[in-house]
């Protein structure tokens, strides 16, 4: 068992092989070291993600989990690069971001082409799902939900820090309906407190960008397309992000502009729904 700095993969790993043996035996973490004859602190740094466990490790804890060979070698596959600094991972992998966003003492992040996440309305976050042509109409509900599932860290009482950036392209979007516009336009307009607006001139910034602080670990950036998931934990890619937020707060509408700015759109919204055809109720 070797000591290292735990990653996003390697603590998403390590609680699922909790959940496994809770599901699968009656241990718990102390009663699970002494059947495997493992010091007890072993068994919780591995499942922790803050060890990389041996090859003899994983088969002797999934093997006591009443699990196959099959089972075996399809978790070390995905084992195999849980420490890795950099690591991606396909889109409709869910749970490593979650727990990532769950653990986090501070989130920052710049949004260019859409509203982030975390303050999306359900209609919005569906539409974007539709609109893309690239999910299976059947999963898209299944989205959709884990996507609202995830707004539950904000109303947390020990809810993180949160600063999202947004820029104003992601408001001109005509994305559905007038009225849904409307809707999401009144979700940032109320969790102004937590957002700045990104003026339109502002064109330097070419992809979205989060930034995960930790009180116990070491922070990661996040980066995500329709293709891909990417974490970086490296030091160099962290600096870099660091380094665009500062610039993002050189650059971006304070609290009270960005409010008075999204009272713009909304203004505009309710301008147009006085000319025949448009759908603003």
């Amino acid at each position: 068992m070797t000591a290292i700095i735990s990653t996003p993969y390697s603590r998403d790993l390590g609680d699922e092989l909790r959940r496994l043996r809770e599901s699968c035996t009656e241990f718990h973490g102390r009663a699970m070291a002494i059947q495997l004859g493992w010091d007890p602190s072993k068994v919780s740094d591995i499942e922790l993600g803050k060890v990389r466990a041996s090859e003899v490790d994983l088969v002797q804890y999934i093997a006591t989990c009443g699990k196959d060979i099959e089972f075996v070698n399809e978790f070390r596959s995905r084992y195999y690069n849980a420490f890795d600094l950099y690591f991606a991972q396909v889109p409709d992998d869910l749970r490593t971001l979650a727990m990532t966003e769950a653990m986090a003492s501070k989130i920052i992040s710049l949004d260019i082409m859409t509203v982030p996440g975390l303050v999306q309305v359900e209609d919005y976050a569906r539409e974007l799902f539709v609109d893309s042509h690239i999910e299976a109409p059947e999963d898209i509900e299944k989205f959709v939900r884990a996507r609202m599932e995830r707004q539950a860290i904000l109303r947390r009482p020990s809810r993180p820090e949160c600063l999202f950036y947004v820029h104003e392209l992601a408001l001109r979007m005509r994305l559905g309906s007038a009225s849904l516009r409307e809707d999401q336009y009144l979700r940032l307009l109320f969790n102004t407190h937590i957002l700045r607006i990104v003026p339109a001139h502002i064109t330097a910034f070419r992809s979205p960008c989060v930034l995960y602080e930790f009180e116990k670990a070491p922070s990661v950036v996040y980066c995500e397309t329709d293709m891909a998931k990417v974490f970086a934990q490296d030091k160099t890619a962290v600096a870099r992000a660091r380094r665009l937020f500062q610039r993002l707060d050189g650059v971006a509408l304070d609290e009270e502009q960005s409010r008075s700015k999204l009272m713009e759109y909304i203004s505009g919204l309710r301008e147009d729904s006085d000319v025949p055809g448009t759908d603003l109720a």
